[in-house]
């Protein structure tokens, strides 16, 4: 636990690709704690602008939904992370390139961000929480025990997110997704609020040539010196 009893939380943050969700699930299971994807939220926001018809131009529009999105979490016994949108299962939606384009779009508000802070700190309960996202460690839980920024290069996050999206049958240009990655680096880096950056304070690593398992343990061994395992 972290000081005056408030759940320890553990901030992951890094460029889309980089393998802080997976690396974020993982730790948060062998820990027993909570698990925050935050990606997810902007993502359901973006998915959400479409079906309600809400352009992603109209920031007044995107935090009236952010404010009033029904949403839910939920991970089966077999470790399955699934994500309901308005009672309807949209994990596979989600995940979709088209809609992680126009996370990035409604995320680059400071009100459709302002709208969802609140909503994600909730997520900081007993015994504690993995977060991942852009801006973790540095707007969202700033006091986190343990922060830590994954990164790779765009050839290596391109080419994760190429065989992932090729695996479920979406047939996508590998090129056009090493533009893609650029693109919404640029964007994510240089919008006015909460930009993506490293906390002044988190331990950097390069994924681009470790496994998951090699992330993992680096990962855990970090907390096992830092006294949080």
């Amino acid at each position: 636990m972290a000081a005056n009893n408030t759940p320890t939380v553990i901030a992951i943050d890094g460029p889309s690709g980089a393998g802080k969700g997976t690396i974020s699930r993982i730790v948060a299971k062998k820990l027993g704690f909570h698990y925050l994807d935050s990606g997810a939220l902007y993502r359901l926001l973006g998915l959400s602008a479409v079906r309600h018809h809400v352009s992603t131009d109209s920031e007044q529009g995107l935090m009236a939904l952010a404010e009033h999105m029904d949403i839910r979490f939920e991970t089966s016994n077999n470790g399955a992370f699934k994500i309901y949108l308005e009672g309807e299962d949209v994990s596979r939606e989600v995940r979709t390139e088209k809609t992680g384009q126009m996370a990035s779009k409604v995320a680059q508000y400071p009100g459709v961000r302002l709208a969802l802070l609140k909503r994600q700190q909730m997520f900081a309960q007993a015994p504690g929480l993995v977060a991942d996202g852009r801006d973790m460690g540095t707007e969202v839980f700033p006091a986190a025990e343990l922060k830590i920024y994954l990164t790779a290069s765009v050839e290596e996050r391109a080419s994760r997110r190429h065989k992932e999206l090729l695996e479920k049958g979406e047939d996508v240009s590998l090129p056009a997704l090493v533009e893609q990655v650029r693109a919404r680096d640029e964007r994510d880096m240089n919008r006015d609020a909460s930009p993506l950056r490293p906390a002044d304070e988190a331990i950097e690593l390069d994924t681009s040539s470790m496994s998951i398992s090699e992330v993992t343990d680096t990962v855990l061994n970090i907390l096992t010196v830092k006294g949080i395992k």
